[in-house]
């Protein structure tokens, strides 16, 4: 470009410019509204009296529970009152505001004027007059009536109370420091059961000694008429509530392995900080889902089926294990950035693959050695998971550290292609991370030492201590450390917060087991498919479909996905003829001799199309075989613990 041009150039240039400012100048230009910050940064100090927390739970018809509270004010603060956000355990903000209703706040009779604020629209200032000493509060929670409102917690034969759903509390305190004194009225006839102290039953009413917000939070009730009770030894009891009476038939044998259950817990952990502990069991087709841990007491369902059809639903019984580990791993011991002074204070999830992870860890191990669950069983549970994260896709691109926000951001709703966006991974990926971590323990100490030793000096320390002790990566490190030196930063650092790093089936290696590839399921996909009415070809034309032939989950990258087949799509019929589960498997099988196409009629937003899929593998279902002879270290680690076993 010669001199010329190039002013020529620069000219234009600075007219365009010039023409831009100008045009731009003409517009609207709004500032952002400040954001001012109206509520009080919680503080550990108490309220000048207990709040006082009524709760009827009577309105079974209809679901509806009325809230009455009285809630003391400090002498020259402004009211905020706060309904819980961000809860424990369910790792986000998880409080059920939408179902909030009728919301009215008086002093002595007068009604007052109360405000959402814009912002943090789970807070409500209060207008109090000068010299205000409480607040009377009544309010309705409509909890959901159907599936699309969100999770049944009442019908006609059960009831799953959740304080936090269920209350308010000032802002400006810790959660700790504030005191309740709760009671509840429950429907004729029902038996509820929570693991709080002071119970004084007048009637259908149950009145509470006065406890801390936290902890009233912390021990959610499960009601019902239908209810039975089995004393585990160690303070430790089981309660069990079903849809009908005669789903509570358990025999000596089931009840026996769930005293094993907390046997090998104390014993894997070597202390036992709470007073008491309430598992909480539902076994219902009714009531919805939910597997939740507390200090206490679990907060758990099953089908009814769990003590009927024992022999039939070994893969359910991994529960209970999870949510007892969780006493120590998760509530006791706590990552430091998800202990919370309150409910609205956010949680950072970084470090959930050793709250969850290692729990996940445990749950298998502990399931194992009391028998709750066989040894073939959590053999064929890891195997699930061996397969299914060596041909995952998604973790070229995310690391399992990263699959720790997920709660936050994923809310847990179905995804298009999960394989590929990766889901709450640190649970199960986490279980076989803590597997390579304990074998390599034992490589390393030839034997004399395990995962074990490092969960009695983690989690077993403080014995009687019913509090949160928190931690961070570096303390779990040192605790590695402590039980085996190694390069245990490096090791965490690479599986955990790395993406593109291969399945971790170094555990299984190490400890005498390998995966391999068979065309029938194992015992635990088997079982899970014949509960769900499911059929799971994810690892060969990599897509699951239902007992009608919906697809319900696609392999990034697999035939089905390679076919244009998507989540919702419906199979109609195989090979020309309807479909069926054992159509769609038999062609797979089919296919095998390179030249039979799997022939598919297939429906989507009422469109028909003939799909054949490439594909010549055969059915395959991951398991974990032994490699060489006599016992390994896997079979070691899952033997039981207990004296005489």
């Amino acid at each position: 470009m010669n001199s010329r041009t190039l002013t020529r150039a620069l000219a234009a240039l600075a007219l365009s410019s010039s023409l831009a400012t100008a045009a731009y100048a003409q517009k609207s230009a709004p500032q952002p509204v400040p954001i001012v910050d109206r509520v009080p940064e919680p503080e550990d100090r108490p309220l000048p009296a207990p709040m006082v927390l009524e709760v009827d739970a009577t309105d079974v018809a209809r679901a509806i529970f009325r809230v009455k509270q009285t809630i003391p004010i400090e002498a020259g603060k402004p009211l905020t009152l706060l309904y819980p956000q961000w809860l424990p355990g369910k790792h986000g903000p998880r409080g059920a505001l939408a179902e909030l209703t009728g919301l009215k706040i008086r002093t002595g009779g007068k009604l007052l004027n109360w405000t959402r604020d814009p912002v943090e629209v789970y807070a409500f200032h209060v207008d109090t007059p000068e010299g205000t000493k409480s607040v009377d509060v009544e309010f309705q929670f409509t909890s959901p009536v159907r599936d699309s409102e969100g999770r049944i917690v009442v019908t006609p034969a059960m009831m799953n109370v959740q304080w936090e759903q269920v209350s308010l509390y000032p802002a400006g305190h810790f959660t700790r420091a504030i005191e309740v004194k709760p009671s509840i009225t429950l429907p004729s006839g029902w038996t509820g059961v929570a693991a709080l102290d002071g119970a004084k039953i007048t009637g259908d009413r149950i009145d509470y000694a006065t406890t801390s917000y936290e902890t009233l939070v912390d021990s959610p009730m499960f009601a019902g008429p239908h209810y039975r009770k089995w004393d585990l030894g160690n303070k430790v009891t089981l309660n069990v509530w079903a849809d009908e009476p005669k789903f509570l038939a358990a025999k000596p044998e089931h009840i026996a392995a769930h005293k094993a259950l907390v046997d090998e817990a104390l014993i894997l952990f070597g202390s036992k900080h709470f007073d008491r502990y309430e598992f909480l069991l539902a076994l219902t087709d009714e009531l919805g889902g939910i597997g939740l841990e507390h200090h206490r007491s679990s907060e758990n369902s099953r089908d009814t089926d769990y003590f009927t059809n024992w022999a039939e639903n070994g893969s359910e019984r991994g529960l209970l294990p999870h949510e007892l580990t969780h006493s120590w791993n998760g509530k006791f011991r706590r990552p430091a950035e998800m202990w919370t002074p309150n409910y609205s204070t956010p949680m950072r999830d970084n470090l959930l693959w050793v709250y969850e992870g290692q729990t996940s860890y445990w749950d298998l191990v502990l399931a194992a050695r009391s028998g709750l669950q066989t040894k073939e069983m959590v053999l064929a549970e890891w195997a699930r998971y061996a397969g299914f994260y060596a041909e995952q896709p998604g973790r070229d691109w995310r690391s399992v550290e990263d699959t720790t926000h997920d709660p936050i951001f994923g809310a847990r709703k179905p995804k298009p292609f999960s394989s590929q966006a990766r889901g709450e991974d640190y649970y199960n990926e986490g279980s076989l991370i803590w597997l390579a971590a304990d074998m390599t323990i034992r490589e390393l100490s030839k034997g004399t030492k395990s995962l074990d030793d490092f969960a009695k000096a983690f989690f077993g320390v403080r014995d009687a201590d019913w509090g949160v002790l928190t931690y961070d990566f570096d303390e779990v490190v040192r605790t590695l450390n402590a039980v085996q030196p190694y390069d245990w930063a490096s090791f965490l650092d690479t599986k955990l917060r790395k993406p593109g790093q291969p399945a971790p089936l170094t555990g299984f290696e190490k400890g005498g087991y390998r995966l391999v590839w068979k065309e029938e399921p194992n015992i635990f996909d088997k079982e899970r498919m014949k509960d769900g009415g499911s059929t799971d070809l994810t690892h060969s034309l990599g897509l699951i479909v239902d007992k009608e032939g919906k697809v319900t989950s696609v392999m990034w990258n697999g035939p089905a996905f390679k076919a244009d087949i998507v989540n919702g799509a419906k199979i109609l019929a195989v090979g020309g003829m309807g479909f069926t589960k054992d159509r769609l498997t038999e062609a797979v099988t089919a296919a095998k001799d390179g030249k039979t196409p799997i022939r598919l009629i297939v429906e989507r937003n009422k469109r028909f199309e003939q799909i054949d899929i490439a594909y010549s593998g055969g059915l395959r279902y991951p398991h974990l075989e032994s490699v060489g002879k006599g016992e390994t270290a896997i079979d070691r680690l899952l033997a039981p613990r207990r004296p005489n076993k």
